[in-house]
């Protein structure tokens, strides 16, 4: 192998696919990267046997060839080097990789690239174009709700489902669930319910944002494995087996009151009710009151921690309905207020022992239930 690219060309790839090296593993190659010519490009690709990355480098080909170096290595040397061209040599029957670039030079041992797990290839199913702005938008909203431990695995995932020019993700703990729906550019042929886990959506958001070009998801036809094509990056994860609860029986259809807020002054309460809130089990206490003639409704937000002290702080709000009550969890509430991109939002509520109901004002394809928390009043 003989191929010559930019440094910081190759840094940014490595940055890409290093997502995806195993930290720990029964399979020791897991933890190098590979290195391959292909099309006149060089790619780069990493796997922990869950989530596998490849990324393409502009590069000029002077021979063919493949390997793998371990991941850390390559990567902490290359991100030392000036921003200049990086020669890399790989010698006929060799598993050494030399790199040339300026004054500097490196020889690291590798293994050979036959001996790295292949990359799926997910061809033969359903696919689909997304908007990367609005796909980027949605996992934001919808992964905050995504169980962290695997006691559950059903509930690690986001569930998707694909029917007509629709497509719905949603996630939950048992705490929190959040749904947000999308259009489709084009209708699908056939429904397509998907449980994607949702650390590889994640990783797949950090690529969005600076993505322009549509990006393709694709399942293969046992629905075992989804693949997300972007312009120079490709992301294929493991599908997760199993039934995704039914949530939709935990959206109330009713409400008592309703109040609405403006989001940045919310946000900013509720982090300062947290800090007491932090000794005091994470619980923020907020309470409605209608407005009377002109005078605007308002909410009061406060917590309280016994050997701390407490906090009480008051906002103007639109309250539709009777006055109320609820307690959520300081660090819910905020991972939610975060993703909102500021504007107002509604809260819909029926009594402190009742789930909210969250929901961006102007903006229907989003909603987000909070269970409550129990507190002496």
């Amino acid at each position: 192998m003989n191929v010559s690219c930019l440094q910081e060309n190759l840094a940014k790839g490595l940055g890409i696919v290093g997502r995806a090296v195993a930290a720990r593993s029964t399979l020791p190659i897991t933890a190098n990267v590979l290195l391959t010519t292909e099309d006149g490009r060089l790619k780069l690709a990493a796997t922990n046997l869950e989530i596998a990355l490849s990324s393409w480098v502009g590069a000029q080909v002077e021979e063919e060839g493949a390997i793998t170096i371990p991941a850390r290595l390559l990567t902490d040397f290359v991100n030392s080097l000036p921003n200049e061209k990086i020669e890399m040599t790989v010698a006929p029957r060799s598993r050494q990789l030399k790199l040339t670039c300026g004054r500097s030079q490196a020889t690291m041992s590798g293994v050979d690239a036959e001996d790295f797990p292949p990359i799926p290839s997910v061809e033969d199913g359903v696919s689909l174009q997304l908007d990367p702005e609005d796909l980027h938008k949605a996992i934001s909203q919808v992964a905050i709700s995504a169980a962290t431990d695997d006691s559950r695995p059903v509930l690690v995932g986001v569930n998707c489902v694909i029917e007509g020019d629709q497509l719905t993700l949603a996630a939950t703990d048992g705490f929190r669930l959040s749904v947000r729906h999308l259009t489709l550019s084009e209708a699908v042929s056939e429904a397509v319910q998907l449980i994607i886990p949702a650390r590889a959506l994640v990783e797949l958001s950090r690529l969005l944002s600076d993505e322009a070009d549509p990006v393709q998801l694709s399942v293969n036809s046992t629905k075992t494995q989804v693949l997300f094509r972007l312009k120079n990056v490709e992301l294929v994860t493991q599908l997760i087996q199993g039934t995704f609860p039914d949530y939709s029986q935990i959206i109330p259809e009713e409400h008592t009151s309703k109040a609405v807020i403006d989001v940045a002054e919310f946000l900013r309460e509720t982090r300062t009710a947290a800090i007491f809130a932090r000794d005091g089990s994470g619980i923020v206490r907020l309470t409605f009151t209608p407005g009377e003639d002109v005078a605007p409704g308002k909410m009061t937000i406060s917590a309280r921690a016994e050997e701390i002290g407490d906090n009480l702080s008051e906002i103007d709000a639109a309250i539709d309905g009777e006055a109320d009550k609820i307690a959520f969890n300081s660090k819910y509430l905020q991972d939610y207020l975060q993703v909102l991109e500021g504007g107002r939002v509604s809260l819909e509520m029926s009594g402190p022992s009742r789930q909210g109901v969250l929901r961006p004002v102007g903006d229907e394809n989003f909603v987000h239930v909070l269970m409550p928390m129990v507190v002496q009043w």
